[in-house]
C-alpha cells in the first residue's frame, strides 16, 4: 500500500506492522501537529560544521540518527542541510522527499558536475531543513566514479561551493553501509565524523575499522577530518549489556561520547515508513526527546568550539 502522503496518518510506503502491533495504538500525527521548532533556540556554531554520520557495523541506526539529528537542529532554528549519498535513499524517505528515478540529487552533483543548490529541497520536517535526495541511480556511481579525474574531491569541490553562496549552519552527510568511493567522497569533504554506536555486543568492532579508515583518509586524502562526536543509540535500560557497553564505550571516548543516549523505540522504527522523522510522527515520544537532547548537545559543543 503507497501513498501519495497527502493524506494525514497514511503512510508513504508499506508498513509492515498492523494497526494492533503498534505499541498503545497511539494516534498518528496529523501534519498540522508537526513541530515547527523546539522549546529552546539552539545557538548557532561558531563556524559551519560539515558532519558525516559513519559506522562500517551495520543496524546500528546511522540513518535514523541522520535525519532525526538534523531534523533537530533545523526545529531549533538553525540551517541544516542533508546529503543522502545512500542508493537506497532511507534519509530522504524519512525526510518527506521525492527520490523516484529520474529526480535530480546526489547523483547529478557527483558525475555530471551539477551545482548542489540546483537539486537541495525543502523538507517538510522543518522550515530550516533542505535535503540533497539520492536516487537509485546513484547505484551506478560507484564504478562510474572509477575513471572520474579527482573522484575522491568531488563532494568536496561540491559543498565548498555551497557554502560561499549560501548560509549554513550544519551539512550532514548520511553514507551507504560500505566503504566505497560514495563514502571515501563523505569523509573527505567532512571535518567531523559522528559515530552511532548500537548498546550491543560486539558494538566497538566496528569503531576499530573505522578508526583505521579514518586514520588512511586523513594521512592522504583530508587531514582536518576528526572523530567529534560518539551517540549511544538503541539503549535498553532494562539489560545489563547495555549499560556495559556504554560504561566501555565511554571509557574509551570520554570526551567524545555525548550525555544523551538513544533509547530503542518501535516509534524511531516506524517513523521512516511514514516519510517522517520520530519528531514529527511521535514528537512526546522517549526516541524523540533522546534526539532533541542529543541535539542540544551538539549545538552546545559547536557553539563553544568544543568539538
Amino acid at each position: 500500500m503507497e501513498s501519495s502522503g497527502s493524506e494525514p496518518g497514511v503512510p508513504r510506503r508499506a508498513v509492515v506492522e498492523t494497526a494492533d502491533e503498534l505499541d498503545g495504538g497511539a494516534e498518528r500525527p496529523t501534519p498540522e501537529g508537526v513541530p515547527r521548532e523546539t522549546h529552546i533556540p539552539l545557538p548557532r556554531p561558531q563556524a559551519p560544521r560539515t558532519i558525516v554520520i559513519a559506522n562500517q557495523k551495520g543496524g546500528v541506526g546511522k540513518t535514523t540518527t541522520a535525519v532525526n539529528l538534523a531534523a533537530a537542529l533545523a526545529l531549533g532554528g538553525l540551517d541544516v542541510l542533508v546529503i543522502d549519498l545512500d542508493p537506497q535513499g532511507n534519509a530522504s524517505t524519512a525526510l518527506g522527499v521525492d527520490h523516484h528515478e529520474g529526480v535530480g540529487g546526489t547523483y547529478e552533483v557527483l558525475i555530471e558536475g551539477h551545482r548542489v543548490d540546483q537539486h537541495v529541497v525543502a523538507s517538510p520536517e522543518a522550515p530550516r531543513l533542505h535535503v540533497l535526495p539520492a536516487t537509485i541511480d546513484l547505484a551506478a556511481a560507484e564504478i562510474e566514479l572509477v575513471s572520474v579525474s579527482s573522484r575522491e574531491n568531488r563532494l568536496k569541490h561540491a559543498l565548498v561551493e555551497y557554502r560561499a553562496m549560501h548560509d549554513v549552519d550544519y551539512i550532514v552527510l548520511d553514507c551507504p553501509p560500505s566503504l566505497g568511493l560514495l563514502t571515501v567522497n563523505a569523509l573527505v569533504a567532512a571535518q567531523e565524523i559522528l559515530i552511532p554506536i548500537q548498546c550491543e555486543y560486539y558494538a566497538l568492532e566496528g569503531v576499530s575499522q573505522l578508526m583505521r579508515t579514518i586514520q588512511i583518509v586523513k594521512g592522504s586524502l583530508n587531514d582536518t577530518l576528526r572523530l567529534s562526536t560518539i551517540l549511544l543509540t538503541m539503549f535498553d535500560a532494562r539489560t545489563r549489556l547495555a549499560g556495559q557497553v556504554a560504561d566501555e564505550v565511554r571509557s574509551h571516548f570520554a570526551r567524545e561520547t555525548l550525555r544523551t543516549v538513544i533509547p530503542r523505540s518501535v516509534r524511531v522504527s516506524e517513523a521512516p515508513s511514514y516519510g517522517q522523522t520520530v519528531l514529527s510522527y511521535q514528537p512526546g515520544s522517549a526516541g524523540a526527546v533522546a534526539y532533541l537532547s542529543a541535539a542540544r548537545d551538539i549545538a552546545a559543543r559547536g557553539a563553544e568550539g568544543a568539538y
